[in-house]
C-alpha cells in the first residue's frame, strides 16, 4: 500500500491569527466607550485632520495599561476555544 503524507494543517498559524483577531477585538472593546463621543456633536465640530488626531489621542489614553489585559483575554479565549474544540482549523 502506498504511503500518503499527512495533509498540511497550519494549526500554529491559525492560532496566531485567532490570538491577533481576539486581541484586536478586546482592544477595540476597551477603547470604544471613549471613542463614541467623537461620533456625536463633539466630533462633527472638528475638521477631519483634527478629528483623526483627537481619536488617536483618545484611543491611546483609553488603552493605557489595558494592552496586557487585552492580550491575556485573547490568549484565554483562544485557549478555551482550542480546549473545547470550538475554533475551526485547530481541532
Amino acid at each position: 500500500m502506498a504511503y500518503r503524507p499527512p495533509a498540511f494543517r497550519p494549526r500554529f498559524t491559525l492560532v496566531l491569527v485567532y490570538v491577533a483577531g481576539f486581541f484586536l477585538l478586546y482592544a477595540m472593546l476597551f477603547a470604544l466607550p471613549d471613542l463614541v463621543p467623537l461620533l456625536g456633536a463633539e466630533g462633527q465640530a472638528l475638521p477631519p485632520e483634527e478629528l483623526q488626531a483627537r481619536a488617536e489621542q483618545v484611543a491611546r489614553e483609553a488603552m493605557q495599561g489595558k494592552v496586557l489585559i487585552a492580550l491575556v483575554a485573547a490568549l484565554a479565549t483562544v485557549g478555551i476555544g482550542v480546549w473545547r474544540n470550538a475554533l475551526p482549523g485547530v481541532r
